[in-house]
């Protein structure tokens, strides 16, 4: 029978956690012990109560509740001194931030078994999974209501006996999972948008959503086999910034999105086009963990810069907690359930099954990613 801890999330800026009461009762009828740190859902609204009503016991401590754990589920990766206090040879799952966490060698070094759910293969059968997809989801929800925090007119047109409010004109920059949840967000409250995303397959996505696709001219597609955006040429660059800046300035809002896993976040919006944008428009840049798509941006900081606010908020779906722990622990009980026997309860790890191949960073002190290592990022 595994022993599954769940700890408490210790970053500054974390407020999901694991796993929910829910989901501590399937890993229970699973034939699994679980050990909650006390305060563990706190911040995202799961009482400690409702856990022991599930189940689970309760630590109250890191320590304490790591100590025998056959398999840790956190949603940040494990830092320096929680991993001294981590059992040797422990199965781990987690968020890793793969292209910049500087102790993945050490998570081998440690003799730990270490799952890093950013890594999970984007395929049908892993789609349950897609830990990267449900928080892209929740991230592009909340960007628009972050937006309109600081947007000072109406979203929709408003049409009264005083005039007339025409709705406001929404650049999305990039339609990922993230970028299309805020197309579709914005759209639902009257807004007029537009969408620019380099992968030619976008275009269907966004049109279908109501809002309309703007493209530069290319002849090739710029979409990789794992279905992320590629680094383009230098050409289509200077194409892509003349776009850019022409629909920049005729927008109220603009949210960007684009990320090149494993590189800094493209540049999208130069300060030559923020100089040139309305005043009182509003910039929420998604990708500012990666350096931002626009060089004015600040992690975790909203500030207004020629008349444009310019809103660099990092880790978006800790800010819906409660869903964003929700879906979190559904994507990781899914994935457990390749990890666990579900006979009984026991670590069986099928180093054969391709979405374990694609997400095992190491494991017997070996590591198993090296080309993490070769990016330069860590």
């Amino acid at each position: 029978m595994a022993r599954i801890a769940i700890p408490a999330e210790t970053a500054a800026n974390e407020t999901r956690v694991a796993a929910t009461p829910e989901t501590v009762k399937k890993y229970i009828a699973l034939g699994c012990e679980v050990v909650v740190q006390q305060g563990a859902g706190d911040k995202a609204f799961f009482a400690d109560a409702a856990y022991q009503e599930a189940g689970a016991t309760l630590g109250d401590h890191f320590e304490s509740v790591v100590k025998d754990a056959d398999v840790i589920l956190k949603v940040q990766p494990l830092n320096k001194d929680e991993l001294q206090m981590v059992n040797k040879r422990a199965v781990v799952a987690s968020l890793h931030m793969p292209f910049t966490n500087p102790l993945l060698q050490d998570y081998a070094k440690h003799g730990l078994t270490s799952f890093c759910m950013e890594m999970i293969p984007r395929t049908s059968r892993a789609q349950s999974m897609d830990v990267l997809s449900s928080q892209a989801n929740i991230a592009g929800y909340k960007a628009v209501l972050l937006a309109l925090e600081h947007y000072q007119k109406f979203m929709p047109m408003l049409m009264t006996a005083a005039g007339t409010v025409q709705p406001a004109k929404v650049l999305v920059m990039g339609a990922g999972v993230a970028g299309l949840q805020a197309i579709a967000t914005a759209r639902r409250l009257g807004a007029m948008v537009e969408a620019f995303d380099v992968r030619l397959a976008a275009k269907e996505q966004v049109e279908s959503l109501g809002a309309k696709f703007v493209e530069v001219p290319q002849d090739e597609d710029a979409e990789d086999e794992g279905g992320y955006a590629k680094e383009m040429s230098e050409e289509y660059k200077q194409k892509q910034a003349e776009l850019i800046a022409k629909h920049a300035a005729q927008a109220d809002i603009v949210i960007t999105t684009a990320l090149i896993p494993g590189k800094p976040a493209p540049v999208l919006i130069t300060e030559e086009t923020v100089a040139n944008m309305k005043q009182g428009s509003v910039i929420v840049d998604m990708a500012v963990e990666a350096g931002g798509n626009c060089p004015l941006s600040e992690k975790d900081a909203v500030w207004v810069k020629d008349g444009v606010t310019i809103v660099g908020v990092s880790n978006i779906p800790a800010t819906l907690a409660t869903d964003a722990s929700a879906l979190y622990a559904k994507n990781m009980l899914n994935f457990m359930g390749l990890v666990l026997n579900k006979e009984t309860g026991e670590l069986h790890i099928d180093r054969e099954d391709d979405i374990i191949q694609g997400s095992l960073l190491c494991t017997e002190g070996e590591f198993l990613k090296p080309s993490l290592l070769e990016r330069g990022g860590i």
